[in-house]
């Protein structure tokens, strides 16, 4: 589990600059290296060491920390090779040297929290001295021994503290005897197979022309001037709290999801793919699809709640009620069975096939498979009432 707390921290833009140095060398070492020379995790660890015997500088920076942040460069290598190996289609994500860092990590040693866990203090030679830290997040509930890695970030808004804490986080809720599926859009955030919809909140869309202006006044200030800086901190800080709105969305609409749902299964789309499409990549880069279904998973993890995901092929074209192919474009938001004579949203459709399929899937429980299916011809949705025993 990670958590960030808000800091101010005028020694970060040091020691960050200071962890360039093991990732760079390190990925330099890997590239030289023969065929025949075995490079690992451990060997780069040990080159990690030697350098801050080579650089007297580089012995600011606390010895872990050096070591985390050759493991960073381990982690770019290996991740690569796995690339390769999975035939990953597109580029494999070669590693690349740094020009710039804004984190640096600290492993066990290097830093101290107070009693009351309301201050940090980093203890490297950079002298930097102790900071409060603001932020909801209580730390008061964790030994320092759980606490693995501090890693402080510089971003737009300031410094931030991140604690990686070895925890397992559980925390059952009791069932609801519901299940849903939902259709991810954009016109639309999301539909359930219930009829319910969230609309997408469009913070780009909506914080566009702030953005622009303030574009436009950076592109005006003369290069290398303190006017600039300033206009480039103010940029950072408009798109920042865009990303933040964001976040912020896709937590609370997705914990709400599960906590009202047994059973939440959704479309995996393949978003990398679908922002190839220069008319609609800026809406569903804006809408963040992957943000949504990522924070489903964790908090199906922690509540005990089943979510996965499903192929979303023909889920917008068959018909809901008797499976008949009704073929339409994207334009068209209704849909009309000939057969049936269904008549449904588009959306709507489209997630109760999502559930449908979710249903026939092995990742189901087989307690919850005991259901009765009863179904509505009136207002064409399939609704099952559970029977659920034990899972």
């Amino acid at each position: 589990m990670m958590g960030n707390c808000q800091v101010r921290f005028l020694g970060g833009r040091d020691a960050a600059t200071y962890a360039l140095l093991p990732d760079n060398k390190c990925l330099a070492y890997w590239i030289e290296s023969s065929r025949d020379e075995k490079v690992n995790r451990n060997r780069l660890n040990k080159l990690a060491l030697e350098l801050r015997k080579e650089y007297e500088w580089a012995s600011k920076l606390n010895s872990q920390a050096t070591q985390a942040h050759a493991e960073r460069a381990w982690s770019a290598i290996s991740r690569f090779f796995d690339n390769c190996k999975k035939k990953v289609p597109g580029k494999k994500g070669y590693p690349k040297f740094k020009k710039n860092s804004r984190s640096v990590e600290y492993k066990i040693t290097g830093w101290n929290l107070s009693e009351d866990r309301k201050k940090l203090t980093l203890t490297d030679d950079f002298n930097a001295g102790t900071f409060k830290l603001k932020g909801t997040r209580d730390l008061n509930w964790y030994t320092k021994k759980q606490i693995k890695r501090v890693r402080i970030v510089r971003r737009a808004k300031g410094y931030f503290v991140q604690f990686c804490i070895d925890v397992e986080r559980s925390e059952p809720l009791p069932r609801t005897n519901k299940f849903v599926g939902i259709d991810l859009g954009i016109k639309e955030f999301y539909t359930d197979s219930n009829g319910e919809v969230v609309n997408n909140p469009r913070y780009l869309r909506k914080s566009e022309l702030r953005l622009k202006r303030r574009q436009r006044r950076k592109s005006a200030r003369v290069k290398g001037g303190k006017n600039r800086l300033k206009a480039i901190k103010k940029l950072g800080r408009a798109h920042f709290k865009v990303s933040s709105q964001r976040k912020d969305f896709a937590i609370k609409t997705a914990k709400a999801l599960i906590q009202s749902n047994d059973m939440v299964i959704y479309e995996d789309l393949k978003v990398r793919n679908m922002v190839k499409n220069h008319k609609l990549a800026k809406s569903i880069s804006d809408v963040s699809w992957s943000m949504f279904t990522d924070w489903l998973e964790y908090f199906g993890k922690v509540h005990g709640r089943i979510v996965f995901s499903v192929a979303p092929h023909w889920t917008s074209q068959n018909c809901s009620n008797c499976g008949e192919l009704v073929k339409k474009s994207l334009s068209t938001r209704t849909h009309q069975c000939p057969k049936c004579q269904t008549v449904l949203d588009r959306d709507h459709n489209a997630a109760i096939n999502i559930l449908n399929k979710g249903w026939g899937d092995d990742r189901v429980p087989q307690g919850m498979r005991e259901v009765t299916l009863e179904e509505s011809r009136t207002s064409g949705r399939v609704e099952q009432s559970l029977l659920l025993s034990s899972l």
